[in-house]
């Protein structure tokens, strides 16, 4: 059973940073793509961010040159950097391995909020 325990909730001013991170424990992390997901209310989970085990990295459009994703393998962490945030980044960060994702997984860690807002 993979645990997923995601840290880094904040409430932050528009263009302000936060550092989200996810520990990772169950699985053979180090050859698993990672990938952070978000949920606003009233709206879809998505992804936002992706890594391979290579260390290869995916963004959707509405982060890309925004956010950064990283991955320490000796950890079993993986963390996504947000820069220049908008209220619209509001929601609640998730992380999880992409190939339960694409299997249609139900198991998720609690999330972390992030709140953007003046």
């Amino acid at each position: 059973q993979v645990q997923l325990v995601e840290s880094g909730v904040g409430l932050v001013q528009p263009g302000g940073s936060l550092r989200l991170s996810c520990a990772v424990s169950g699985s053979d992390f180090s050859l698993n793509a990672m990938g952070w997901f978000r949920q606003a209310p009233g709206k879809q989970r998505e992804l936002v961010a992706r890594i391979n085990s290579g260390g290869r990295t995916m963004y959707a459009a509405s982060v890309k040159g925004r956010f950064t994703i990283s991955r320490d393998n000796r950890k079993n962490t993986v963390a996504l950097q947000m820069n220049s945030l908008k209220p619209g980044d509001t929601a609640v960060y998730y992380c999880n391995l992409i190939s339960a994702v694409s299997r249609g997984t139900d198991s998720w860690g609690q999330g972390t909020q992030v709140t953007v807002s003046s």
